[in-house]
């Protein structure tokens, strides 16, 4: 299909795209919580007769197969597309039009936009359904902002049956304009850590410290410690943060402390880094306890995992990029965020995956406002943008075979 002729048909569907995306913006929910999205995105799929089914509870996985004669046992991969469906619990600036009418919440992130592109691409496909061969998952995650549903996703399935080759997902960004792109190979997004510390000591009478052993004395020694190891224990061609949030301890002013919680957060970009810093807070932890009489439990809960882009993908995604909006409109982002991203546990159970950022700040707009605030909003015209994005990808995931590239 030519660019023309698929920038036409976009354009018919672009009122019904924005209407659902003010529909949307007006009911966010929290993760786990996402009732009423869930029944806008299956009210769509059930018009358009697209099949579908309920997963990690408040989920939604939707599928087409292709209907074109497959032209070899190779023609037809199984690509995966992802939309994350969650709101944030953030008071929306009084004077946006379309505000959520569900107090305290707010689709802060773009989350509306980028279950309208899924659903916009959705319908393209199943437009054009006798000209591909293959299949094409659609996942409707929910708590991508909580507790993390893609992971919940790939435990129950959705990546099976058939199993999927490749995945492609994108992300709102208004650091750029409406018809820009942001890209970037490799490593994308960290990996997340929580870290928790338990400092054990011996209680005493604050008059008399020699009788006691300071777990507080303990953990502060540890905290500074533990900042000094990202610039004396990792390559500085790594990135790797290690952010304690809370200390919690103590009882009484005039109280040796005995016990000590440290809790935090730990990011890094790769599995051995990852790896090498747990190893290291360990030790850290257990020498430093025992230097002063006391002992340590450190504990990890493991959060996102990084996203790496496979770099092959990332050129296909460009290249896909610069066809439909030039060469000019496609920015590379020069190292990787420390924010997380759990469209990694989908891209780990594909065989490759790319993400990207998708600029949704309108041109005439002078003022700026970032991810995750009151004052955010979408340019309604990156909706088109996307839609013929994801789909122009999409059409070339399915037949795409590396070994013949």
């Amino acid at each position: 299909m030519v660019k023309e002729q698929l920038q036409q048909e976009i354009d018919s569907l672009y009122p019904s795209l924005c209407d659902l995306r003010h529909t949307l913006h007006r009911h966010p929910e929290a993760g786990t919580q996402e009732f009423e999205t869930g029944r806008l995105i299956i009210g769509c799929l059930k018009q358009w007769g697209i099949p579908f089914q309920m997963i990690a509870d408040t989920g939604i996985l939707a599928w087409l197969t292709g209907e074109a004669p497959a032209a070899s046992e190779t023609t037809g991969n199984v690509v995966g597309l992802r939309a994350d469906i969650d709101a944030l619990p953030i008071e929306e600036a009084p004077d946006h039009d379309w505000r959520s009418e569900n107090p305290g919440m707010m689709h802060a992130c773009g989350h509306d936009a980028h279950t309208t592109i899924q659903l916009g691409t959705a319908r393209l496909l199943q437009l054009h359904q006798k000209e591909w061969a293959g299949t094409v998952k659609f996942f409707f995650q929910p708590a991508e902002e909580t507790i993390g549903g893609a992971e919940r996703m790939v435990q129950e399935g959705c990546m099976k049956n058939p199993a999927v080759d490749y995945v492609a997902g994108l992300h709102v960004m208004p650091e750029y304009h409406t018809g820009e792109v942001q890209m970037k190979y490799g490593k994308l997004n960290a990996a997340s850590d929580d870290v928790l510390i338990d400092v054990y000591g011996k209680g005493a009478h604050g008059a008399y410290p020699e009788k006691g052993i300071d777990a507080i004395l303990i953990a502060s020694h540890l905290v500074l410690s533990l900042q000094s190891f990202v610039s004396r224990s990792l390559s500085p061609l790594e990135s790797a943060v290690l952010s304690f949030g809370t200390i919690n301890g103590g009882s009484a002013q005039n109280v040796i402390c005995d016990h000590v919680l440290l809790h935090g957060t730990l990011r890094t970009t790769d599995p051995q880094t990852r790896e090498q810093a747990k190893y290291y807070i360990r030790t850290q932890a257990k020498s430093i306890a025992a230097a002063y009489g006391g002992d340590s439990k450190v504990r990890f809960v493991s959060g996102y995992d990084a996203l790496i882009n496979d770099d092959e993908l990332v050129d296909l995604a460009a290249d896909t990029a610069a066809g439909l909006l030039g060469k000019e409109h496609i920015h590379w982002k020069a190292a990787p965020s420390l924010g997380v991203e759990d469209f990694s546990f989908f891209q780990e159970s594909a065989k490759a995956g790319v993400f990207y950022h998708l600029g949704c700040t309108a041109l005439d707009q002078k003022e700026i406002y970032p991810l995750h605030t009151a004052r955010f909003q979408v340019d309604d015209a990156c909706l088109k943008t996307g839609v013929l994005l994801q789909y122009s990808l999409t059409r070339r995931l399915l037949n795409y075979h590396p070994e013949n590239t």
